[in-house]
């Protein structure tokens, strides 16, 4: 009876491993599809990765591709997306699979966990993909779990790994520094490696940019060609890694980046990566744009979906010049401007050690009592009494040598012992590592917050990157330093957003050095560069457009560039409006202009906020940018025209619009438009059907086209 049982179990343990063998997990949303297997041997295999495939049942009959999260330490001869060096010093690890299930933990989204495990140490890799089925988004996670009884070290820790097999690759990717974010470069992978990373700490993003596009078989364009968007959710140091192998199959990780950064995890924790988040487009460039427009504004950035404010900045009026009654002016100034906000910016803190200068006073996060008697509360007292909002600035992570909080504290901030003080800035980095330091500014920006009821707005600055990076309180776990700063960051933000949900908060890193999708859950928008010219703007701007929706790019207009205030202000308005300009100098006409404006960008701002983005004609292929916003019901629709450095009496061709009803008739009038001058649109005022916009298209521009000049147009459905 016992050996006819025993045959029993093992016929039955046969049968389960080959139904597991023959095992498919699909992920896939209303347009894409991944597909993985699990192999004979056990572990997981990526079978595809593109358009959803029309018959499931196709689905069964995929070759199996490449694993899909190789470790390290065993036969495979490539950059493995994990590796592990167990308590007992053994460097390898294998993972096979153990089971699969999949929730929905939000809706229109569905979460698939694969758990995988270790059969000789208890170490449980967990693979989280969430699909968001309508955006056509796929949000994928690790969860490492460490089983052993001591420590162990995390050499290497993906986010994700995906298996390509085109006939060839092209990567763009966003490069720059200091006021020239966001430049757009293209190359082809060839064989051998290409990497993407930082190791900056803070402002991770000043050199190179958390986001690529790769197109599969050949170049994509706005409307054509395979291409996946992708990013990572994460607000420290990153690496994008793409290996082209001998047969041309190319392998992409992304995560963080374990340069320095080999973490130590200690028995019964688990490890869970930041998110990275990518779409799959079979249509182009434009419709990833648009999938991951719609998946933000729904899922990800803070009141996404929301009104956001217009304002007006001091900084380039005063500096740090300013008391009380040179704000009090400034209030007027944006009360008649007819903006929503009035921020205050650097230079407000600070007693023994006033903040007049970039050389002292940050981390004194008390009002300057010769310049603000009142403090804060009475700010706000006066700009809601002249009908606008208050806001205003800090850098609460940083603290300059000169100040009272260092005198008091020189343990909190991050410096190599035995090394000279490297004081970029003249300011440190605090070291959130230490949850004590954690604590404080926390308590820095409740205090700020509480204590000041009716303040409407924070700008949240991080002016510097880690340098000379050693932790006191880590003591001998330095190499989890990057890490765990992060990590504490994201539990100040997440304590300041139980408390205050809704508070609008720009993110902001000496310009658009912080622009990852994990921060943008707890704010409103991102500063996009210290650089506002516009022209540089144009640039940058469409650079952001490929990742991020408009109401999150923070755009203002300032004195910076010798360009016209209307151009200045029309390439303003295809982000978040701003402004940050000394009023008082602008003319009659210039001020009845931006007044317009303003009324302009609120009455079109649900367009622009919550429309499908069409890159109609690039920058970077002629000497002009034409781009549009069209509303979800196609009623209403905004074109943004810029003339860059077109040569004189240069000629340009009609521009095809693009997300219009064929069937309905548009009327297109130019607004906008100085006091006095005449629309350089030669059709303004007519209508046309969708049809016609779109096949034969639209002349943006009279004869007489000049360079730095643009237009906005006005398309209603009649």
């Amino acid at each position: 009876m016992k050996k006819y049982i025993s045959i029993v179990a093992l016929l039955f343990m046969c049968a389960a491993t080959k139904a597991q063998n023959n095992k498919r997990i699909t992920i896939e949303t209303d347009h894409v599809s991944m597909v993985f297997s699990v192999g004979k041997n056990g572990r997981v295999y990526q079978n595809y990765l593109g358009a959803k495939l029309l018959n499931a049942a196709d689905n069964a009959t995929l070759p199996q591709g490449k694993e899909v999260y190789v470790c390290g330490g065993m036969e495979d001869s490539f950059q493995p997306a994990i590796r592990v060096t167990h308590t007992d010093a053994n460097p390898s690890l294998e993972l096979l699979y153990t089971d699969q299930k999949a929730e929905r933990p939000i809706a229109g989204c569905t979460e698939t966990v694969i758990t995988l495990k270790d059969p000789k140490y208890p170490v449980t890799v967990k693979l989280h993909y969430q699909a968001f089925t309508k955006e056509d988004v796929i949000k994928s996670w690790t969860e490492i779990i460490n089983g052993e009884k001591g420590e162990i070290t995390l050499n290497d820790y993906a986010s994700s790994m995906l298996n390509f097999d085109a006939r060839e690759y092209w990567l763009t990717q966003y490069h720059g520094d200091w006021a020239a974010e966001m430049k757009m470069q293209e190359s082809k992978l060839t064989s051998g490696i290409k990497e993407i990373d930082s190791k900056l700490g803070t402002r991770a993003a000043m050199y190179q940019s958390p986001l690529f596009l790769l197109s599969l078989g050949k170049q994509s364009d706005e409307t054509s060609g395979e291409v996946i968007a992708a990013t990572l959710a994460w607000t420290g140091n990153f690496k994008f890694h793409f290996e082209t192998d001998q047969n041309n199959a190319l392998r992409v990780i992304s995560g963080i980046n374990p340069y320095a950064s080999a973490y130590r995890l200690t028995a019964g924790k688990t490890f869970t990566t930041p998110a990275f988040i990518f779409t799959y487009s079979a249509n182009g460039r434009g419709q990833a744009s648009r999938n991951l427009h719609k998946w933000a504004r729904n899922y990800d950035v803070m009141d996404g979906n929301k009104p956001r404010l217009v304002l007006l900045n001091n900084w380039e009026t005063t500096f740090f010049n300013f008391d009380e009654q040179k704000l009090s002016g400034l209030f007027d100034d944006a009360a008649n401007l007819g903006v929503d906000l009035f921020l205050l910016d650097d230079g407000w803190f600070g007693n023994k050690y006033p903040r007049s200068n970039d050389k002292a006073g940050l981390g004194d996060w008390q009002p300057t009592k010769i310049k603000l008697p009142n403090g804060i509360g009475n700010l706000i007292k006066q700009a809601e009494a002249k009908g606008t909002k208050f806001g205003i600035w800090i850098e609460p992570e940083m603290v300059n040598p000169k100040s009272e909080l260092y005198e008091k504290h020189p343990d909190w901030v991050l410096r190599l012992p035995n090394r000279a003080v490297n004081e970029q800035r003249n300011q440190m980095v605090l070291d959130l590592a230490n949850p004590t330091v954690a604590n404080f500014v926390y308590q820095t920006m409740d205090d700020l917050i509480s204590k000041n009821p009716g303040l409407g707005f924070i700008k949240w600055d991080c002016n510097r990157l880690m340098t000379n990076t050693w932790s006191p309180y880590l003591k001998d776990k330095q190499s989890n330093l990057y890490v765990d700063y992060v990590l504490n960051l994201y539990k100040v933000f997440e304590r300041l957003r139980a408390k205050h949900p809704h508070l609008p908060i720009m993110l902001c890193s000496g310009g658009g050095s912080r622009i990852d999708y994990e921060a943008l859950k707890y704010f409103t928008e991102f500063w996009a560069s210290d650089n506002t010219d516009p022209l540089e703007r144009v640039y940058m701007q469409w650079g952001y457009s490929s990742f991020y929706p408009a109401n999150v790019v923070a755009s203002h207009v300032t004195s910076w560039g010798k360009q016209s205030l209307k151009f200045r202000t029309d390439v303003a308005m295809m982000g978040k409006l701003g402004y940050d300009i000394d009023v008082k100098k602008m003319t009659p006409d210039e001020l009845a202009f931006s007044k317009q404006a303003i009324k302009n960008y609120k009455r079109l701002s649900n367009v622009i906020w919550y429309g499908d983005l069409y890159r109609l004609i690039s920058p970077y292929e002629e000497s002009r940018a034409v781009l549009m916003y069209v509303d979800s019901a196609k009623a209403k629709a905004v074109v943004f025209n810029y003339n860059l450095n077109i040569r004189e009496r240069e000629t340009v061709n009609r521009v095809k619009l693009q997300g219009l009803d064929a069937a309905k008739r548009y009327k297109v009038e130019e607004i906008n438009v100085m006091t006095g001058a005449k629309p350089i649109l030669p059709d303004n005022g007519r209508i046309y059907t969708g049809d016609f916009l779109m096949k034969v298209g639209l002349d943006l521009n009279s004869w007489h086209l000049k360079a730095l000049t643009s237009s906005i147009v006005e398309i209603t459905a009649q």
